[in-house]
């Protein structure tokens, strides 16, 4: 089910929406790809300690990403979990409603530290692997992630599904970049290596993992790929 999110808010469907790292999307594309038929077998992580990157992660959503994360939480209340916060941009949109606590983590003490100059507290963020359970069952109303992803190799795609899965009461938000071809052209490789796949890869994935996926439009879009966020309930 494809709807924009201005389409999706009329329509009232499902009710909680209205109730309601790394390289970045914009990168992809950016310089050429290359490609590898054979599956990775480990994630880029280098990129994450890159001084620049945490420019680029405080940017990038800005006029896209940002005002739809504003739109998707607006009357959530409750706990939030940001999976691979990054340097906290999206914690701190979130943040802005009082109706929520948020949380968020990620693999790089560097963009944590970031997260931390924002104001957020301590007790609110951390560094861990996404790969890896780090809180406890059902700890969390509602999780996300934004542009992250599609970085991990598929076993950790898994992984990370699960233990969003395993964090999250309610609904799992994520937002990333399919192709917008309906290609499945594997592992790329720019500045930053991540899955330039289809919808239909991804849908297969997370339905694994949630009993139901809806899929909504963004505003984002890169040279062969457009963003999509996939909403999971439980």
């Amino acid at each position: 089910m494809n709807r924009t999110l201005k389409q999706y808010a009329r329509l009232f469907v499902p009710p909680i929406v209205l109730q309601l790292a790394r390289r970045t999307p914009r990168a992809h594309g950016a310089v050429p790809a290359t490609r590898s038929d054979a599956p990775p077998t480990r994630q880029d992580l280098d990129l994450y300690w890159d001084p620049e990157f945490g420019d680029v992660l405080e940017e990038w959503g800005r006029n896209t990403v940002w005002i739809e994360v504003a739109l998707l939480f607006s009357t959530l209340k409750g706990r939030v979990l940001d999976i691979a916060c990054g340097t906290g941009q999206t914690m701190a949109i979130l943040g802005r409603n009082r109706h929520l606590e948020v949380h968020g983590f990620d693999i790089s003490d560097r963009l944590i530290a970031r997260a931390l100059d924002k104001g957020i507290l301590p007790s609110r963020v951390k560094v861990a692997d996404a790969t890896v359970k780090s809180y406890a069952e059902n700890e969390f109303d509602h999780s996300c992630s934004i542009g992250s992803i599609e970085h991990f190799t598929e076993e950790g795609i898994h992984q990370f599904l699960m233990n969003a899965a395993y964090y999250t009461k309610e609904y799992s938000f994520h937002m990333l970049p399919a192709n917008a071809d309906a290609i499945d052209k594997g592992w790329e490789t720019t500045t930053q290596s991540y899955f330039n796949n289809s919808v239909g890869w991804w849908t297969g994935i997370f339905t694994e993992h949630f009993s139901e996926v809806t899929i909504l439009e963004s505003t984002w879009a890169g040279l062969d790929q457009k963003g999509k966020w996939f909403i999971c309930r439980k």
